[in-house]
C-alpha cells in the first residue's frame, strides 16, 4: 500500500548533546478518530488505543503526525492487528504502553519532546514506554497469530448471539423504516470511511457517471463523498463522525438507534433543525445501510471501505462486528465490493473507441461529399464562402 509522504519534524539536540528527539506540540484524545480531526502535520499524537487498527493508523499517517504515543498496548496479542506496522513503515516513531497517567500530566497544546522511549515536558519525564520498531512488531504479530483461534471462537459465539437477537430483522426485515428516496430496482453505492475508500471512489468514477447509483454514506462516508465531489443521497449512522456541512447537504437522514430506541445522534439532528428517521438495530451502521438498501429493493449494492475479511472484522475491535458477517450473508448476491467492480467494470464506450468512431464518421462524410453531385455542390459553396472570408480578412490589413 502506498503511504502518503510525511513531514516529520526536524530532529534536534535537546536534552543532551548525545541525544536527539522529536519536539512538537502535543494533541491528546482517547478516541483516535476524534484526534485525527484536529491534529496538524508534525504534531505528536497521544492516544489510548488497544490493538491499534488499520483504519486509525492510516488516518494518523495521512495527518502526517510527527510521532504517536499510545497509553495502551498497540498489539495486545488478541489478534494480529495491522495498525502498528503501518505507522512504523511510514517512518513515524511509535512509543507503546506508556500508561493512562499521561493524559493527566499533559494538556492540549503543550510543547513536548520525545526522545527514544521517553516523553518530556520541559525537564520533566511525563511518560515512558516501549519504542516499537519493525522487529518488535514482527515478534508481537507472531505471538498474536498463535492466539487467533481464541478470537475465532469468540467471534463465532458473538455471531450466534446476534442471530438470536436480530433474527426477525435479518430474515423478515422487520424494523426497517420507510424512506423517501426511491431505491427499488436501482444500484446503490454504500460509502464507509474505511480501508482504501479514497482509491475505491476514484476507480469507481466511470461507474458512478454511467449508472448514477443512489449514494448512501455511513457517518464520515458523507464527508468522503463531498471530498470526491459527490453529494450523498442518504446518510446513515449515529452521526458522531460526520460534519455539519455534510448533514446540511439535503440528504435523507437515517439515525442508527439502539434496540431500546435510544438514538444519541438524534438530538444533534434536531438542534440543526433537520428531520430524520430512526433505525433501531444491534449491529453497526454499515450493516444498517446494507439492510436498508436490500429491504428497499436495490438491485445491486456496491460497498466502499466496508469490512470484508475476517481479519478486518477483528480489526474493528468490537463484538458487534459479527453482525457484519451475518448482514453480508443476508444481502447475498446483491453485494459487490468496490474493488471487484473496479476490476470487472469497464465503461461501455472507451475513449479510444469513441475517438475511432468520430474519425470513421468524418471519413464517411468526406467520402460522401467528394463522390456525390450534391456533395460537389456543397463543397463548391464552402469553397466560395472560404474565399469570401479570406478576402475580408486580408482587407483588414491592406
Amino acid at each position: 500500500m502506498k503511504t502518503p509522504s510525511l513531514k516529520i519534524p526536524k530532529l534536534r539536540r535537546s536534552r543532551t548533546e548525545e541525544s536527539s528527539g522529536v519536539t512538537a506540540v502535543v494533541r491528546l484524545d482517547r478516541r483516535t478518530k476524534n484526534l485525527t480531526k484536529r491534529i496538524r502535520p508534525g504534531e505528536i499524537a497521544v492516544i489510548d488505543h488497544v490493538d491499534l487498527d488499520r483504519v486509525s493508523a492510516e488516518a494518523l499517517v495521512a495527518c502526517e503526525v510527527g510521532a504517536v504515543v499510545n497509553a495502551a498496548t498497540s498489539i495486545s496479542g488478541r489478534y494480529p492487528n495491522l495498525g502498528p506496522s503501518l505507522i512504523v513503515e511510514a517512518g513515524v516513531p511509535l512509543v507503546d504502553d506508556v500508561g493512562g497517567e499521561v493524559f493527566a500530566k499533559l494538556s492540549e497544546g503543550d510543547e513536548v519532546c520525545l526522545e527514544g522511549d521517553t516523553l518530556y515536558l520541559g525537564d520533566q519525564v511525563v511518560a515512558k514506554g516501549t519504542l516499537q520498531d519493525s522487529e518488535s512488531i514482527e515478534a508481537a504479530m507472531a505471538e498474536a497469530k498463535a492466539g487467533l483461534s481464541v478470537q475465532l471462537e469468540a467471534f463465532a459465539a458473538n455471531t450466534m448471539e446476534y442471530l438470536k437477537r436480530e433474527r426477525e430483522l435479518l430474515i423478515d426485515g422487520i424494523g426497517v423504516p420507510d424512506i423517501a428516496t426511491p431505491l427499488d430496482g436501482r444500484h446503490v453505492l454504500i460509502v464507509v470511511r474505511g480501508y482504501h475508500y479514497r482509491e475505491d471512489i476514484a476507480t469507481l468514477r466511470p461507474y458512478i457517471r454511467e449508472y448514477r447509483p443512489v449514494l448512501i454514506a455511513v457517518d464520515g462516508g458523507a464527508d468522503a463523498l463531498l471530498e470526491a465531489g459527490y453529494t450523498p443521497d442518504i446518510i446513515v449512522g449515529d452521526f458522531d463522525s460526520v460534519s455539519d456541512r455534510a448533514l446540511a447537504t439535503g440528504a435523507e437522514l437515517v439515525v442508527h438507534a439502539y434496540r431500546d430506541g435510544r438514538a444519541p445522534g438524534l438530538q444533534r439532528i434536531r438542534d440543526m433543525g433537520l428531520d430524520a428517521v430512526t433505525f433501531p438495530a444491534t449491529g453497526t451502521s454499515e450493516d444498517v445501510a446494507m439492510l436498508l438498501a436490500d429491504d428497499m429493493g436495490a438491485s445491486l449494492i456496491v460497498a466502499v471501505g466496508t469490512h470484508a475479511t475476517l481479519v478486518e472484522f477483528l480489526d474493528k475491535g468490537r463484538a458487534g462486528m459479527a453482525s457484519t458477517f451475518l448482514t453480508r450473508l443476508r444481502v447475498g448476491s446483491k453485494l459487490v465490493d468496490a474493488k471487484g467492480v473496479s476490476r470487472l467494470y469497464r465503461s461501455r464506450i472507451s475513449p479510444p473507441a469513441l475517438l475511432l468512431l468520430v474519425l470513421a464518421t468524418l471519413i464517411t462524410v468526406a467520402a460522401a461529399l467528394w463522390s456525390t453531385p450534391a456533395g460537389q455542390t456543397y463543397l463548391g459553396f464552402l469553397d466560395a464562402r472560404w474565399d469570401a472570408f479570406i478576402y475580408w480578412l486580408t482587407g483588414l490589413f491592406s
